[in-house]
C-alpha cells in the first residue's frame, strides 16, 4: 500500500491476483476504485506469485509512469517490471500502455521477491529471490552473472530500456536482460547481492538508508541493512550462521543488523524507519515483522549488527506488508483477512 508523490488525498494497494485499487484517505471510507487491472496478465497461481510491486515515477503525475512488477506464465514463470501511463492526470493506469522494462526468468514457482521502489537517487531499485527451491540448489545467490537473490538499481530516465548507474558495483557490462549475463560476465544491473528472498524493503525517508526483510531458509530470519557492492552471505550463511557448508563457512559477509529464530516466527516482512510524530517512543526506529507469527518488532536505526529487536506486539495477523504515508505515519496489511491497520501510540 502506498501514496503518490505529493498526493496525500489518496491510497493505493496492490492486489496479489493483479489489480491496483484506489480509494480516499479516510478511515471511515467504503469503498474503492480500479487504478488498473492486468489480472489477464499476472500468474498468481502460486504462493509467492503475482503482482507484486507498484512504484510511482518520483515527478509523477507530471510524468505520467507508474512502474509495476509481477510474475507471467510461461515455462518458465517470469518475473517483470513494466511501465504503464496514465492518460487521465492520475485518475487511473491505462492497461494497453504497457512497455517492458525488465524481465527475469525463474528457476521455481517461489522466491520471486518483487518489491520496487525509486531510491533518493532517483533510480528505481528491484529486489529479487533466489529463484526458488530449497537451499538455493543452483547457488543463484553468490552468481553476479544472474540477477536472482540481488537488489538490483538501474536508471529509467535515460536509455530505454534502462541504463545502468556508473556507480553500481558491475557498471560497464552488457545488462542483463531475461535476468542472466552472457558468459562469464556480471550483471551490471547489480547493486548488491547474497539474499535469498528480500521480502520487503524501505528507504528510510530521513537518511536514505535502504534497509531489508530477508526470509530465511529453516532457522533464522534477518534485517539487513543493505549498501552498494555488498554481499549477504546467502546460500553460504543464513543470517549470520554457517548454512552451506554448515560449518567453517566464509566471514567475508555482512552481517545482519538483528536476526531471529523459528521460535519467534518463521517468514520476515521488513518495515519501515518510523519518522511519523504520533509515537515519540518509535521515533527513528525501524520497525518490522513476521508474517507466519504476527509479531512486530523495532530496532534503533544505529544499531549496530547483531542486535536484539524489542518486541512492541503480538498482533496474531499475517503481515504481508507494511506501509508508511506522507508523515511517516506506519500501516500494515494483513493478508489473512484483507485487512489494513494504522499502527498507534497506546493511550
Amino acid at each position: 500500500m502506498m501514496q503518490a508523490p505529493a498526493d496525500v488525498t489518496r491510497w493505493f494497494v496492490i492486489e496479489q491476483q493483479g489489480v491496483v485499487r484506489v480509494f480516499n484517505n479516510d478511515s471511515t471510507v467504503a469503498s474503492s476504485s480500479v487504478f488498473i487491472d492486468i489480472s489477464m496478465r499476472v500468474n498468481a497461481s502460486f504462493s509467492e506469485s503475482g503482482l507484486l510491486g507498484m512504484a510511482f515515477h518520483p515527478n509523477f503525475p507530471a510524468n505520467p509512469q507508474v512502474f509495476l512488477s509481477y510474475t507471467s506464465a510461461g515455462s518458465p514463470l517470469t518475473s517483470n517490471i513494466a511501465r504503464f501511463v496514465t492518460l487521465d492526470s492520475g485518475a487511473t493506469l491505462d492497461p494497453t500502455s504497457e512497455i517492458s522494462i525488465m524481465t527475469i526468468a525463474q528457476d521455481a514457482s517461489n522466491h520471486n521477491g518483487g518489491n520496487i521502489a525509486f531510491g533518493p537517487d532517483g533510480n528505481l531499485y528491484a529486489g529479487w529471490g533466489d529463484g526458488g527451491g530449497s537451499g538455493d540448489p543452483l547457488n543463484r545467490a553468490q552468481d553476479s552473472g544472474n540477477l536472482l537473490g540481488t537488489i538490483t538499481r538501474i536508471n529509467i530516465d535515460g536509455a530505454l530500456p534502462y541504463s545502468v548507474p556508473l556507480d553500481n558495483p558491475f557498471a560497464g557490462a552488457p545488462n542483463c536482460q531475461g535476468g542472466f549475463a552472457v558468459g562469464n560476465a556480471n550483471c551490471p544491473e547489480i547493486y548488491a547481492l547474497g539474499l535469498r528472498n528480500p521480502w520487503r524493503w524501505s528507504f528510510d525517508s530521513a537518511t536514505g538508508s535502504l534497509w531489508a526483510g530477508d526470509v530465511g531458509q529453516g532457522s533464522w530470519e534477518e534485517i539487513d541493512l543493505i549498501t552498494r557492492s555488498m554481499n549477504y552471505g546467502w546460500r553460504e550463511r543464513e543470517g549470520a550462521h554457517c548454512f552451506n557448508p554448515p560449518s567453517g563457512c566464509s566471514e567475508n559477509f555482512v552481517d545482519p543488523i538483528t536476526e531471529y529464530g523459528r521460535s519467534e516466527g518463521n517468514s520476515v516482512t521488513g518495515g519501515y524507519v518510523y519518522r511519523g510524530a504520533d509515537i515519540a517512543a518509535l521515533q527513528g526506529r525501524y520497525v518490522y515483522g513476521d508474517f507466519g507469527s504476527g509479531r512486530i518488532w523495532s530496532i534503533p536505526a544505529n544499531s549496530p549488527q547483531g542486535s536484539v529487536g524489542e518486541l512492541l506486539l503480538a498482533s496474531g495477523l499475517s503481515i504481508s506488508s507494511f506501509a508508511e504515508d506522507s508523515d511517516g505515519e506506519l500501516y500494515l496489511l494483513d493478508y489473512g483477512a484483507g485487512e489494513i491497520y494504522q499502527i498507534v501510540d497506546v493511550p
